[in-house]
């Protein structure tokens, strides 16, 4: 593809995923076909990959070497964008995203080293949600999966969804933070890798809630009055997975979420039934403009669905926990809408 159309395909992207456009994804037409019914990935043929111990990452290792690391198996290339174009810096400390901003190096830190830690103690860390049939059948299938950040045995859940201009997934700051964090808190959480395109990723999510459904007994979680999480383009995502259930999107008959918590994203959809909404945005976005959300969330607020509205001065996209930030403690306000809803 030559140099131009590749700056084309670019601005319409933005275009897509960044205007406040109202847009209908996936609510006409869409396929609601019977599922094969999943099962979870064991990594190397074993339960997990167990590596020997070794010193932890720093600010200072490589990014290739994370990926490679024997610890993570075949899924330590899905931690980073599949698509190195959208990310830059040799080391955890030099990360770069594109589109994102406030990214913490030590909050990057901290999540590889969890995840090798876990993989290493024997722990699942992460789930396929599509079947070795189905990935050969649609090998962009390849590229998805559930990271999990366990809490409490037999506590709610939430899905974290990265955003990434539905070009590629920012999970490192836009999911992979907020799944931590709410594991701390003894939540469930997991944390999408979806793919690229605003209706495959939509149906991905819908994959994987049926996904944690399906094996609730077997990942100690409580499925009533779940949460979806997401920022930018996957604040999106949650948006649309809870005006219209899983099920439009080619996912099982469930239950909506019972809370949406949403950041900077210029979504202005929304229906009579959507779930009580949270949303965050920097006064500053060039991208998702904070009166486009707040709109929508007045919207919503008449029709007596519960919100919480947030904005912050100085803040422009992609802020994440927003460590620092006039936005910092923002997820436990969050965390507590969320609980308001149980």
């Amino acid at each position: 593809m030559s140099r131009v159309v590749s700056l084309a395909v670019l601005l319409c992207l933005l275009v897509l995923c960044f205007t406040g456009c109202r847009t209908a994804v996936g609510t006409s037409g869409a396929a609601n076909t019977e599922r094969v019914e999943t099962t979870r990935q064991e990594i190397g043929g074993a339960d997990s990959v167990q590596t020997d111990s070794s010193d932890p990452y720093t600010a200072d290792t490589k990014i290739s070497e994370v990926i490679s690391d024997s610890a993570f198996g075949a899924w330590g290339r899905l931690i980073f964008p599949v698509d190195s174009g959208y990310y830059s810096g040799d080391t955890l400390g030099d990360l770069q995203l594109t589109w994102y901003n406030n990214i913490d190096p030590n909050k990057t830190v901290e999540i590889v080293n969890y995840l090798k830690e876990h993989a290493a103690a024997g722990d699942t860390v992460f789930y396929d949600i599509y079947t070795e049939e189905e990935k050969a059948a649609d090998p962009e299938k390849e590229d998805t999966g559930l990271f999990f950040f366990k809490g409490t045995p037999g506590e709610k859940f939430a899905v974290c969804n990265a955003g990434g201009g539905f070009a590629y997934v920012g999970a490192m700051q836009d999911s992979f933070p907020h799944a931590l964090e709410l594991s701390k808190l003894g939540y469930n959480a997991f944390a999408l890798i979806y793919r690229p395109g605003a209706q495959t990723a939509c149906e991905d999510l819908a994959r994987a809630i049926s996904f944690i459904f399906e094996h609730a007994q077997e990942l100690e979680v409580d499925t009533d009055c779940y949460s979806l999480w997401g920022g930018s383009a996957g604040g999106r995502m949650a948006a649309w997975l809870g005006s219209y259930g899983p099920a439009v999107f080619g996912g099982d008959d469930l239950p909506r979420p019972g809370a949406v918590i949403m950041q900077y994203t210029g979504h202005s959809d929304y229906t009579v039934n959507d779930p009580p909404t949270f949303a965050c945005v920097g006064e500053n976005d060039w991208i998702a403009n904070w009166r486009t959300m707040q709109r929508r969330l007045e919207a919503l607020d008449a029709m007596e669905i519960p919100t919480e509205f947030h904005h912050y001065p100085g803040l422009s996209h992609g802020f994440g926990l927003g460590t620092g930030t006039a936005a910092e403690g923002w997820i436990n306000e969050a965390v507590s809408f969320w609980e308001a809803q149980m």
